[in-house]
C-alpha cells in the first residue's frame, strides 16, 4: 500500500464503476515548523495536496471546486488522458475553472503503474510556487515484493517577512515571484517536522520521489544504496537500472528508486544541497531531511 508520509490519501467513493475524488482549491495555512506557518495555495486544508491513488484501467472522476479567490485548473501530469481533461486553458479546449464554480475531470488510467503528479497549469509561475500541487500514483495490486512504499513531493518556497537566519513563530505569506528559496519541504513538513520511516530489517522499500517547482534535488540516502526503477512513471528494464546512493529529480520529474533494508540503524534521507537541508539558513538540520529507521 502507498503512503505519503504526512499526507493523507484522497478518499473516493464507487459510482456506476467510476472512482469518484473531490479536490477543492482554496486559502492554506500550513504548519511547515511547530509554530511557523505559511499561507499559501492548496487542495482540501494541505501543501501539497492530498496523494491520488488509482489503478490502471480505472474510470476516474475528479471533481475539483475553486474556493480561491481566481480562476485555476488541474494539469494531470504524465497522464495521457484526453485533450479537453488535460488542464492547461487557454492552449488547450480544457476549461478555466472560475471562483466559486467546479469541474469534473473523467478520464480512464491508461498509463501502467508508476509516480505522477498533479498542478494548476494556469499562471504557473504563481498558482504552482503558492502551492498547487501533489502525487498522483497509479498502483499495482498484483506486486507482493515490495514491503514499503513511501512517496514524497519536494517543493520549495520563499516565505516573506522572516529576516534570513532567523525562526520566529508566525504566520508568512508565500512570495511565488521569488527565486531566492528559504524553506524546502517534504510532502509539506521542514525537518525536524517531517515524521520519521520505519522498516523491519529485510524489507524491500520503494522511495516515490516527485519534484514540482524551481530547483532539482538530488536525493541521498545513507547505509544502502538504492536502485533506480522508474523515471516519470516507467519503468526502467532491469539491464539498464543504476545502484547510486545519491537520486537526481529535478523540476517536473519523478523518480521511484527501491532498497533492501539489511543495515540496521536510523539513517539519514535528504536532498544535499547545503541550503536545502536548512530553515530560513539557520543551524541546525533542516528543510528537506527525514531519517528511515530500519529495525529496531
Amino acid at each position: 500500500m502507498v503512503e505519503s508520509p504526512d499526507l493523507p490519501l484522497l478518499p473516493y467513493r464507487i459510482e456506476n464503476g467510476m472512482k469518484c475524488f473531490e479536490l477543492v482549491a482554496e486559502v492554506v495555512r500550513q504548519e511547515l515548523l511547530p509554530g511557523i506557518f505559511m499561507q499559501g495555495y492548496g487542495y482540501n486544508g494541505s501543501i501539497p495536496g492530498p496523494t491520488i491513488v488509482v489503478e490502471t484501467g480505472d474510470w476516474v472522476q475528479i471533481r475539483v471546486i475553486n474556493r480561491l479567490p481566481e480562476p485555476t485548473s488541474v494539469h494531470w501530469h504524465g497522464l495521457d488522458v484526453p485533450n479537453d481533461m488535460d488542464g492547461v486553458p487557454p492552449f488547450e479546449p480544457s476549461p478555466l475553472i472560475q471562483p466559486g464554480y467546479g469541474l469534473d475531470y473523467r478520464f480512464r488510467i491508461v498509463n501502467p503503474p508508476g509516480t505522477h503528479m498533479y498542478h494548476s497549469h494556469y499562471e504557473v509561475i504563481r498558482q504552482e510556487m503558492m502551492g498547487l500541487g501533489g502525487l498522483f500514483i497509479i498502483a499495482n495490486r498484483h506486486e507482493r515484493h515490495i514491503a514499503k512504499d513511501f512517496a514524497y513531493l519536494l517543493q520549495e518556497f520563499h516565505l516573506a517577512g522572516l529576516p534570513k537566519g532567523e525562526l520566529r513563530p508566525g504566520i508568512y505569506t508565500v512570495d511565488p515571484l521569488s527565486d531566492g528559496f528559504n524553506f524546502f519541504t517534504m510532502n509539506g513538513r521542514c525537518f525536524p517536522n517531517t515524521s520519521p520511516l520505519y522498516v523491519r530489517l529485510g524489507d524491500c522499500v520503494r522511495l516515490r520521489l516527485a519534484s514540482l517547482g524551481m530547483q532539482a534535488h538530488p536525493m541521498h540516502l545513507h547505509g544502502v544504496q538504492m536502485l533506480e526503477t522508474a523515471y516519470d512513471g516507467n519503468d526502467v528494464p532491469y539491464w539498464n537500472r543504476l545502484r547510486k546512493s545519491t537520486v537526481f529529480v529535478a523540476p517536473g520529474e519523478t523518480r521511484d528508486v527501491q532498497f533492501d533494508a539489511w543495515n540496521p540503524g536510523r539513517w539519514p534521507f535528504h536532498c544535499h544541497i547545503p541550503h536545502h537541508t536548512s530553515n530560513n539558513f539557520t543551524l541546525p538540520a533542516g528543510g528537506m531531511f527525514t531519517t528511515i529507521q530500519v529495525g529496531g
